[in-house]
């Protein structure tokens, strides 16, 4: 429990969430593997996969409600979106964050590299947002807005992360939602997620409370930065940001999968 271990959680906590606050993801899509691969890379104890996704789930509670108050003021949360999404994926998050407990670590690594994996193609997907239209009038397939958002909850439930990294996609892709609604809307959809995340991992017994206060400490910081930066860069440049990243994640959790 030394200075350094706490300097390097810290390290990661920051850059995650200042990212995530950049392209509306609540981070675990960045800092689940970063959890996994730099501490036992400087030479600290490794985390195992049940307590990285414990830790993100704490973590992306925190930076996601810290993100809504930076956007907020911008007026692009969609409330009908975010109540649809949300109710269905906070009960799969819940499932899936106690679910979670009677899994081997492998399970969960494949698990998070299957999300990542599908939250990488559908960003490459062609975009059907309207980004010109008038955001305070937004229709989109209520059904299919809760059902994907339960799916996805469950899922992501089961790594710690609120599913942001696909809900995403999902509004740009399938329910055609301009880029910044989604963006914005997507923070509060992964607030009301991890709050079932958490309390899964909670009653699953799996909380880290120091790895978890750094984390949080951090990404309380970083988020809100991340989030007016977004406002100053062109939604393009978001996208293939939020690309990039997933894409590495997916091919060194992948690699991991299949060497071992």
């Amino acid at each position: 429990m030394d200075f350094a271990w706490i300097l390097t959680l810290f390290a990661i906590g920051f850059v995650g969430s200042l990212i995530s606050g950049m392209v509306g993801i609540g981070g675990s899509i960045i800092k689940y593997p970063m959890l996994l691969y730099i501490p036992p890379a400087l030479g600290f104890v490794a985390f195992t996969a049940q307590e990285v996704s414990a830790i993100s789930a704490v973590q992306v509670f925190f930076a996601s409600l810290a993100g809504i108050f930076a956007f907020r003021k911008g007026g692009f949360i969609n409330k009908s979106l975010v109540l649809y999404m949300g109710v269905a994926i906070v009960v799969g998050s819940f499932a899936g964050g106690y679910g979670s407990k009677f899994l081997p670590d492998e399970a969960i690594n494949l698990t998070y590299a299957v999300l990542a994996l599908i939250a990488g193609i559908m960003m490459f997907l062609p975009k059907k947002g309207d980004e010109l239209a008038d955001f305070t009038k937004l229709s989109f397939n209520k059904t299919l807005a809760a059902s994907l958002a339960g799916l996805t909850g469950i899922l992501s439930g089961i790594v710690g992360a609120a599913g942001a990294f696909i809900t995403v996609p999902i509004m740009l892709v399938v329910l055609r939602i301009p880029t910044r609604v989604a963006i914005a809307s997507s923070l509060a959809i992964t607030f009301i997620s991890s709050i079932g995340s958490t309390a899964g991992k909670m009653m699953g017994g799996h909380m880290l409370l120091l790895p978890s206060i750094v984390m949080v400490i951090a990404s309380t910081i970083a988020s809100p930065l991340g989030a007016m930066i977004s406002k100053k860069l062109n939604t393009k440049v978001l996208q293939w940001i939020l690309a990039a990243l997933i894409v590495a994640t997916v091919i060194k959790i992948w690699l991991d999968i299949l060497t071992n």
